[in-house]
């Protein structure tokens, strides 16, 4: 039997807990009815709700045309689905040849397991390393070809949605540690390396990424020696891990800054040095701090690939638009070329962002985890 003495503790405990939080179907109700206000709100949202899944019901199914070719869209007045089965395979792998567009799609394939196993957090290890230095050298050699029979593709021909993930992803990956190596070191004691990485990062964010991408295809050529040659698409991709790799040093040095100050005294009162601080216990949390702007700079570059239209490489996107010029398409499915396109898009953008609310989670330290809630 309890004492009195727990018995009133028990009481006290009760009367501190938070009020428990109104729940159920009702509660749901209140939230969008509650006022005179919210309710004509929420009526005037749920009209144009059902208007615009109304109209884009109609144009998607009922209106659409399914079979056919272009005269047969132009007579109809809903999307024109034989656009995207005609023109889907030049969409997603540009003008890469048609009878070798296995080797795109394999590579895509193994590109985008990769990076969902490298999501998975049993699967964090040394092994992710290794893994990421087969998986590019493998899906180069099935992109251009010159070995076990496969006839070589030269650059050029490589466009689509495998160039976008090429150019972004890879500029990302590869632009990170630039970034955490800037970012270190601006925020060191040295005063040599502090000014070069001020100055490094400084310039490349003071220009557009469209100058840098016009420089590395036009202008560094005309400095090299004669005979040497370096490929426009490795020289766009550099010019993306660099601008990624100031933008990414930026964010990082924001989280070092957040990072409180007993933390360093905490770790200097340990014995350890100033690279296994950084490693053990400053970084990791500079990194959990920075998760939400760093997302956010990994979609804005994902989307940011278009750019290198400019200097001849045919992205997801512009394959995309030169679909919609072809002469028997022109003028038909402009909206359905866009959709599509968007809609691919915000799918990867929507995969990035939930999977950085995930990391959040899962990264959570304080006592906000275990919260009800929380």
């Amino acid at each position: 039997m309890a004492t009195v003495a727990e018995m009133d503790a028990l009481n006290v405990a009760r009367e501190t807990l938070p009020p428990p939080r109104h729940r159920g179907f009702s509660a749901s109700l209140k939230r969008y009815f509650g006022t005179p206000l919210n309710a004509l709100i929420t009526l005037v949202c749920l009209w144009l709700m059902v208007r615009l899944a109304t109209a884009a019901w109609g144009w998607l199914v009922t209106r659409a045309v399914v079979e056919g070719g272009p005269q047969a869209c132009k007579g109809g007045s809903g999307a024109c689905w034989p656009f995207l089965a005609a023109k889907l395979r030049f969409m997603i792998f540009g003008f890469y040849p048609y009878d070798e567009h296995w080797r795109p799609a394999l590579a895509l394939v193994l590109f985008l397991a990769a990076i969902i196993v490298s999501m998975m957090p049993r699967f964090w290890g040394r092994g992710l390393v290794w893994l990421w230095i087969a998986v590019p050298l493998i899906c180069g050699v099935l992109m251009y070809g010159g070995v076990f029979g496969l006839p070589v593709v030269t650059t050029t021909n490589w466009g689509g949605l495998p160039l976008s993930f090429m150019l972004s992803f890879v500029g990302l990956a590869l632009g990170f540690p630039l970034g955490v190596v800037l970012a270190l070191a601006r925020s060191s004691k040295l005063p040599a390396i502090q000014v070069i990485a001020i100055i490094f990062i400084e310039v490349v964010r003071g220009v557009p990424l469209v100058s840098i991408l016009f420089m590395a295809s036009v202008m560094l050529p005309l400095f090299m020696p004669d005979g040497l040659t370096v490929d426009k698409l490795l020289r766009a991709q550099i010019a993306i891990i660099i601008f990624a790799g100031a933008y990414i040093a930026e964010t990082v040095r924001g989280g070092l800054q957040a990072v409180p100050k007993g933390q360093h005294e905490a770790a200097a009162a340990l014995g350890l040095g100033y690279w296994l601080a950084m490693r053990k216990i400053i970084l990791p949390q500079a990194l959990k701090i920075v998760i939400p702007p760093l997302v956010n700079i990994f979609i804005g570059f994902f989307q940011d690939t278009t750019l290198v239209t400019i200097i001849g490489l045919l992205d997801f996107l512009d394959t995309v638009r030169a679909s919609l010029r072809d002469p028997n398409w022109q003028g038909i499915a402009v909206i359905e070329g866009y959709v599509f396109a968007a809609l691919v898009y915000a799918v990867f953008s929507y995969a990035m962002g939930s999977y950085s609310r995930f990391l959040e989670r899962r990264l959570k330290t304080d006592h906000e985890r275990s919260a009800p809630g929380g």
